[in-house]
């Protein structure tokens, strides 16, 4: 008896050439393939149950190494996807029992793929995320008698409190002014719970995680508009990345 697969979901795009993935292996080390249906196709790849089925999966999702080599194929079979038309990307770690499984979900999804992938035709994902700019400490001044070391400190403290409490209104005001600002230059917004520093491996503390579906024709306006903003607030610091396929906008949860 032959060892039990499963269908690996990537994306669902229009019709496309499997010859494009020859040279690009799946999550398993698979040779990549279309299915279709309605006139989509969805790409898939067989990937072995003892390592992606429901159990073995949620084992090895808590491994940060084979988490991040999964991770990077299924990005870059959607990249090979994107870079030919509009896609669907599906979440990481979509998993169907069978091909026929896989052609309902087109069946019964179709009209809102279509809807999808008229939205995002055009356009890629861009990431803005932006981090409080702590202010400096002040200077101190003289070193204070001894009798008043004790009320020196204590004021200090608190005019440094003060002068956080200030910065982070001023980051907050300025965080919504700039959200605003960039979702009037795109197509969609956005916004994702902030990353702690260690999974943003940033030292500030991130106030938005943001993105935002921009055409492709916008994208050097877009990009300058966000250096713009990150000059002109002084209490944030902004970092644009992208672009990326359009994750925040096209993912569909599983059927």
């Amino acid at each position: 008896m032959g060892e039990e697969t499963g269908i690996w979901l990537y994306a669902v795009t229009r019709a496309l050439d499997p010859a494009v993935f020859a040279q690009l292996p799946g999550v398993a080390g698979e040779r990549v393939r279309t299915l279709g249906a309605h006139g989509l196709a969805a790409v898939v790849g067989d990937v072995p149950m003892d390592s992606f089925g429901e159990e073995p999966l949620h084992r090895n999702l808590e491994d940060l190494d084979w988490l991040s080599t999964v991770a990077r194929a299924h990005d870059a079979v959607i990249g090979a996807v994107v870079e030919r038309g509009p896609a669907v990307p599906i979440r990481l770690a979509t998993v169907y029992r069978d091909d026929d499984r896989v052609r309902e979900v087109l069946d019964l999804r179709g009209a809102e793929f279509e809807r999808t992938l008229e939205f995002v035709a055009g356009r890629a994902e861009w990431g803005v995320k932006a981090y409080l700019e702590e202010p400096e400490p002040g200077d101190s001044g003289a070193a204070p008698s001894r009798r008043g070391a004790g009320t020196a400190y204590l004021a200090r403290r608190r005019a440094e409190q003060a002068s956080r409490t200030r910065a982070e209104e001023l980051a907050h005001e300025q965080v919504l002014s700039v959200h605003t600002r960039l979702t009037g230059l795109a197509a969609g917004a956005r916004t994702h719970p902030p990353q702690s520093r260690a999974l943003a491996g940033h030292g500030g503390r991130m106030l938005l995680n943001a993105a935002y579906l921009v055409e492709d024709s916008a994208a050097r306006g877009f990009a300058e508009a966000v250096a713009r903003c990150d000059d002109e607030n002084a209490a944030i610091r902004l970092q644009l990345t992208g672009p990326w396929p359009p994750y925040s906008f096209a993912s569909l949860e599983k059927a």
